[in-house]
């Protein structure tokens, strides 16, 4: 683990100590869980599944036959 400082404000200080206490846990692991579920969260708002469906939307602007005429439209001027 690294070893790291942050600067809470006195709420935020007592509210993790209040949790803390309440589960019996470090204030430092209660800390540790909660940035991982922050983030957790986070990296399931920008998946791969998304930017597909932002891609999809944007190809869908193109030819219709695009599939089944690839070849004219890569290799016909």
């Amino acid at each position: 683990m690294i070893r790291t400082q942050v600067y809470l404000p006195k709420t935020l200080y007592d509210n993790i100590s209040a949790i803390a206490k309440k589960e019996q846990k470090a204030a430092a692991q209660i800390v540790r869980d909660i940035l991982e579920e922050g983030i957790a969260k986070k990296v399931r708002g920008a998946n791969a599944g998304k930017a597909l469906l932002k891609l999809s939307k944007i190809g869908a602007r193109g030819p219709r036959d695009l599939s089944t005429n690839l070849d004219k439209y890569l290799y016909e001027k």
